[in-house]
């Protein structure tokens, strides 16, 4: 469920052996992880391997994989998402669906474009598997309490 956010940020569910060549081929500095449960081991030993700084936010919630994603969790990505230091960069979950795309549709939302769009592009992502509760979250979203930093990435 790998895709193309914007220059230099990726969205994706946890990669196995076979994708490891490719995402290398990424130059990945940061990995944003959304699940509660950790990567497998052997995505923890890419990260190693590759010196890339993974920054597991999925456990500030309850652990249950089928709870909604929180405000906390999007801001606290966002921190990371919009500091350019930290691109290459990839957004994750187990899957690739849900929690990793409320947050790329809360940062469509803050890029200004039209639900409908933003909501095409989360059931591209999702399948048959739409949360609503989701796209409820992102129409929802305030986007006045993103911090902006004074260097943002150009496609903001």
């Amino acid at each position: 469920n790998f895709g193309y956010v914007e220059n230099d940020l990726y969205r994706c569910g946890q990669p196995n052996e076979l994708n490891f060549p490719f995402m290398e081929k990424l130059g990945l500095r940061c990995i944003v992880w959304l699940a509660p449960e950790e990567p497998n081991q052997n995505v923890m030993n890419f990260v190693d391997d590759q010196e890339i700084q993974l920054h597991h936010l999925g456990v500030l919630e309850s652990g249950n994989a089928s709870d909604p994603i929180t405000e906390d969790m999007i801001l606290e990505a966002f921190n990371l998402i919009l500091d350019k230091r930290n691109h290459p960069m990839a957004i994750m979950c187990n899957i690739g669906r849900h929690r990793t795309g409320t947050v790329v549709g809360c940062l469509r939302k803050l890029q200004r474009w039209n639900l409908a769009s933003i909501f095409e592009e989360y059931r591209r992502f999702a399948g048959p598997k739409v949360r609503l509760l989701n796209e409820q979250f992102i129409e929802l979203f305030d986007t006045d309490l993103v911090r902006i930093p004074v260097d943002p990435p150009e496609w903001l």
